[in-house]
């Protein structure tokens, strides 16, 4: 019987392990934080320049060439902005 709730528990603490993200989002939700206009727009604006950041950093390393069109794309939108 003891070797039986051992595995049981086991067996808890693996899937407990593997889901952990699912418990964290249902049982801890974080609250979503009352956010000024201006809040708001330096968020999206930080957000922006780290995606420009990420995208100017792979086209430094070995050219525009190394950019997919897609990525060329969406530079260009971001750099309108």
């Amino acid at each position: 019987m003891s070797d039986f709730f051992i595995l049981i528990l086991i067996i808890v603490v693996i899937l407990g392990f593997i889901y952990r993200d699912r418990i964290k989002n249902r049982f801890f939700r974080e609250k979503q934080k009352n956010y000024t206009i201006d809040d708001r727009f330096n968020a999206d604006k930080r957000e922006r320049e780290k995606e420009i950041d990420r995208l100017l950093s792979k086209m430094g390393k070995n050219g525009i060439n190394d950019l997919s069109p897609k990525e060329r794309k969406r530079l260009d939108e971001l750099s309108k902005k």
